[in-house]
């Protein structure tokens, strides 16, 4: 573990741990390995779904081997697409099983993972609209109830409501989502839907996540809490196609958003290597060009610019994950925002982060001396850890 600054003091811990070896006694020479951080450190990257479930031709399948190589050595926590026009393209046929091996894959290999997302307006499904408002909300609880049941145990993170704040007043095209959203309004919706995946998993966190990070927010999520909503995590998106927030725009929106006292999720973070997206554009979906490539100027800008926002956000001890979307470019608007380029190697961001999760941010290899009790004494990261003497394992956890 390198020197870690007093920013990071939180984020670490010590735990005074009983040692399984073959013979007992002190001064037993015991070697500790952390295995995974407390800390989510997750990417979007849906394409997990296709390959487990053999859709993807030879030569895609090789390249999204080499990509999960590099997601699982860097990142402990991913997150899977529910977007409901996708999942149940029918009533009544969703695509669960073809999710639940994804799921059981990735979870095989060690994540943490999080279902995106159970309520939005947006890629919801199109035979909403052949219902009155009545039966819509019935479908989407419904599809709550279903959904965070069947994956109970294996996933237990939702975005349960996704970019509520222009939900009731989004008019590019009509939908079943808007229409209820009109109807209940704002809090008595997000009430509805948390309250059925609290009932559907009373142990499952629970987020709102949301791209508008003006007062809007603020004032929903305040009204929302004085509710009784249910809320455990506040999600914010921080997609910065269109430049670099900047340390102190972050510091300011962190402390906004850290007078609720909730955990604080950053859920969707992306940076480009390539051109900037212009300023006046206002809806990020409206930007279409050809071609949106990368640079070698724009990849050494996206690398110090993650590190400094990835810093800014480990170091507020709210914070509790961080998922950048996408993990390859050319995902999301085309935009070279991945950490990985088009053919999945590495740019230098990912280097950058790796860096800074696996060496900066990571306990180095100990080896420490039982005392008559057989025990030891351990400082680091918070995460889970092996404690390996004569051969035997013992598995414990810093929290």
């Amino acid at each position: 573990m390198q020197t870690c600054k007093n920013k990071y003091a939180h984020r670490m811990g010590t735990k005074t741990v009983k040692i399984n070896c073959s013979t007992s006694g002190e001064n037993k020479a015991v070697t500790v390995k952390q295995l995974k951080h407390e800390f989510l450190f997750g990417c979007a990257e849906f394409s997990v779904l296709p390959y487990v479930n053999g859709e993807m031709d030879q030569i895609e399948a090789a390249k999204a081997e080499k990509r999960y190589k590099y997601m699982t050595d860097l990142f402990n926590a991913v997150t899977l697409p529910f977007y409901w026009g996708r999942f149940e393209e029918e009533p009544g046929k969703p695509d669960t099983v073809p999710m639940m091996n994804a799921a059981w894959w990735l979870k095989n290999k060690g994540m943490t993972l999080k279902g995106h997302t159970l309520c939005w307006h947006t890629v919801t499904a199109p035979w909403l609209l052949d219902l009155t408002n009545e039966e819509i909300l019935h479908f989407q609880l419904e599809r709550i109830k279903r959904d965070v049941t069947d994956f109970k145990g294996l996933i237990d993170m939702w975005d349960v409501i996704n970019e509520v704040v222009i939900m009731p007043i989004f008019d590019k095209y009509d939908n079943g989502i808007t229409r209820i959203c009109r109807d209940r309004g704002r809090i008595n919706l997000v009430r509805d839907v948390f309250l059925e995946a609290k009932r559907a998993n009373p142990n499952a966190i629970l987020l709102i996540n949301d791209f508008e990070i003006s007062v809007a927010y603020d004032i929903l999520i305040e009204g929302l809490l004085e509710a009784g909503v249910p809320i455990d995590v506040i999600g914010i998106q921080s997609h910065m196609h269109q430049g670099y927030w900047g340390v102190e725009k972050t510091e300011k929106i962190l402390a906004r958003f850290s007078r609720f006292g909730l955990p604080l999720h950053f859920t969707e973070n992306s940076l480009v290597s390539g051109k900037i997206m212009p300023h006046e554009i206002v809806d990020l979906n409206d930007f279409e060009v050809e071609n949106w490539s990368s640079t070698a100027e724009g990849e050494a800008r996206q690398a110090k610019e993650a590190v400094l926002h990835y810093e800014t956000l480990f170091s507020h001890p709210l914070v509790k994950s961080i998922t950048w979307w996408s993990f390859k470019d050319g995902e999301w608007l085309g935009a070279p925002s991945g950490l990985l380029n088009s053919d999945s190697d590495p740019k230098p961001a990912y280097h950058a982060l790796h860096q800074l999760i696996k060496d900066k941010w990571w306990t180095d290899d100990q080896t420490l001396i039982t005392d008559s009790n057989d025990m030891v004494t351990v400082t680091g990261f918070l995460g889970d850890y092996v404690a390996v003497c004569d051969g035997e394992e013992t598995m414990f956890t810093i929290e």
